[in-house]
């Protein structure tokens, strides 16, 4: 880890979590199949007001139902996980890889980065 990524906090805190550019997201996500695990973690209205085609709601504020929820995902899988701004999601990933997901991808600037 570089010094300014260290005092910026731009690097995730593990091998698990990656943290890519809208660009790379996008890439990402069309190229995986039809059962991608693309997760929206804002709430319910947030999530009406636009998201990304294919994701799944699972409100990350809502903490049992979130963790509940999660359980019917495959934890050897690529997940792809998104929220409004980056913070959310960025959180969310850590609670998934102490869940024991293997390779988690954040959508670096959420949502708003994502137009």
């Amino acid at each position: 880890m570089s010094f300014l990524s260290s005092l910026f906090g731009s690097k995730p805190s593990s091998d698990q979590i990656k943290v890519l550019s809208p660009a790379d997201f996008k890439q990402a996500i069309q190229s995986i199949d039809k059962k991608k695990q693309l997760i929206d973690v804002r709430t319910a209205s947030e999530f009406q007001g636009g998201h990304i085609k294919g994701a799944v709601n699972i409100d990350f504020f809502n903490s049992a139902k979130f963790v509940e929820s999660l359980q019917k995902y495959d934890k050897d899988k690529a997940i792809y996980l998104y929220c409004r701004s980056g913070n959310r999601s960025g959180n969310a990933a850590r609670k998934l890889e102490n869940l024991g997901f293997k390779e988690i991808y954040d959508l670096r600037g959420g949502y708003m980065s994502w137009h």
